[in-house]
């Protein structure tokens, strides 16, 4: 169940090993090896940040007290081009592909600001795009020096962190994917002693976040003032929206490039550490997390743990400045036995949750006797999309068919590629049919002549660029064992 970096399988493309259940004992003092060949070769030489992780490895209450020196104009390149090269600019309205055509002149320059302390922290800018329950969700978009700053403190802390983190944490983790997600909270539900579930939403996570916490947990391994006072920059750095700045005492950027790497290091310490220690000294039975970022899901044996741990959970948070969104967090009998339990108890079939996508659902196989768990998209964010699919094949309707076909054709296969996992094949039917749909209608807008537009020559159309639903990912049991 659960990712350790301290096992002894081999790495694969860089990935940390995997354990297959949370309650298998980590083997500690493994170090983790290739397989050497008959000739003896030289070991190869580490680059710095190698070297941080190695030594991080070894010590895990060492603090790195010199870390600025790796700010080099190299690890600046590499985190310029590690950054989405569409993104929106920030308050300097500088785009990716404009700093670049001065890159070589630029860094340097930049460089020498972060070595002498001279470099100034610019506000991020707000804007707010809707949420499928029609709120809006504030995104902070940093200055694009800010991000490159951002993204090489990224480069040479995360190495570190990844050396702490434990392995139920998934979100924003290199080598570590939605999906590996949802195999975990799957083969706890369907393999392991799970008959309660507890869907937890915090609120307002990164507007919540306290900065003398995050500063206080960073600390614990970060002893470079200057890194730190970096840190501190940016988190005070304040927004600006609509030309005017306010400052900012609590909370991190949503949208930031640093701020999914605080995220994982403010929880970390506030929950995962916590939960390792209660269900070791607490629970009566089995007790599973999967968290991606601020979004957990939790497994239980028993009812009577559930709500031991939710109430502890509540003071836990609130210690640190956060709270449990009590109208989002639910306790509910689900699993393997749930269908009967509550059928015995005349209590209607078990109540379903959404985690990163999907809506998880207690059903049965074919058979009609073995328990399944099934998952299908979420019926919001597939009206959403369908919706904004509309609104830009409409738009963009008098385009040539190649470009609109090409276009939609990528759209469908991302779709597929994210949502096609086993079950969900009606989902994926119902998505394509409903895309072919709102072409047509578009196509029969462009003019009066193409309100005839005939069902053969459409169904031509959507033979040609709109691929069929297709299952993309296997059972989430057979990729988590492996």
């Amino acid at each position: 169940m659960k990712r350790t970096n301290k096992g002894a399988q081999p790495r694969q493309q860089g990935q940390p090993p995997a354990e297959f259940v949370e309650r298998r004992p980590v083997a500690k003092g493994n170090p983790v090896q290739t397989t050497m060949t008959g000739t003896q070769r030289p070991e190869p030489v580490l680059s710095a940040l190698d070297r941080v992780r190695e030594a991080a490895k070894r010590d895990s209450k060492l603090r790195f007290t010199n870390l600025l020196h790796h700010v080099t104009v190299d690890l600046l390149r590499d985190a310029y081009f590690a950054l989405k090269r569409d993104a929106a600019p920030g308050i300097d309205e500088v785009t990716w592909s404009e700093y670049g055509d001065g890159l070589e002149e630029r860094l340097p320059v930049l460089h020498d600001c972060i070595q002498n302390g001279r470099y100034h922290a610019k506000p991020s800018k707000r804007v707010w795009i809707p949420k499928p329950d029609g709120r809006q969700r504030p995104i902070g978009i940093a200055a694009l020096e800010d991000k490159i700053v951002q993204q090489s403190l990224v480069l040479i802390l995360q190495p570190i962190y990844e050396e702490d983190f434990l392995g139920f944490s998934y979100g924003s983790r290199p080598g570590r994917s939605q999906h590996q997600a949802l195999d975990a909270i799957y083969v706890a539900i369907t393999q392991r002693k799970v008959g309660w579930v507890l869907d937890a939403d915090i609120r307002g996570f990164y507007d919540s976040v306290n900065h003398d916490w995050v500063m206080k947990f960073v600390g614990h391994r970060i002893g470079d003032s200057r890194i730190l006072r970096l840190l501190q920059k940016f988190l005070r750095a304040g927004v600006s929206e609509d030309g005017e700045w306010a400052k900012t005492v609590v909370g991190t950027p949503q949208g930031a490039v640093i701020s999914p790497l605080l995220a994982n290091i403010y929880l970390h310490y506030v929950l995962d550490l916590w939960v390792q220690w209660w269900r070791k000294h607490h629970a009566r039975g089995e007790v599973y997390i999967v968290r991606y970022v601020d979004d957990f899901v939790m497994g239980f044996q028993y009812r009577s743990d559930a709500r031991r741990l939710r109430a502890a959970l509540k003071e836990r948070l609130l210690k640190f400045c956060l709270e449990l969104h009590e109208g989002k967090t639910r306790l509910m009998e689900f699993g393997r036995f749930a269908m009967e339990n509550r059928a015995e108890r005349s209590e209607g079939k078990p109540e379903t949750f959404d985690f990163l996508g999907f809506t998880h659902i207690c059903a049965k196989k074919r058979d009609g006797i073995r328990f399944a768990l099934r998952r299908k998209t979420i019926a919001k964010k597939l009206r959403a999309k369908l919706a904004e699919v509309s609104k830009l094949l409409m738009r963009g309707r008098h385009r040539p068919l190649p470009e609109q076909g090409s276009w939609l054709k990528s759209v469908v296969l991302g779709h597929f590629n994210y949502y096609g996992v086993p079950g969900n094949r009606k989902a994926l039917d119902a998505f394509r049919t409903l895309v072919n749909r709102a072409w047509i209608r578009a196509l029969r807008r462009r003019s009066h002549k193409a309100r005839s537009l005939t069902w053969a020559r459409v169904q031509t159309l959507v033979k040609r660029w709109i691929p069929s639903a297709r299952i993309v990912h296997p059972y989430p049991d057979q990729r988590f064992c492996v």
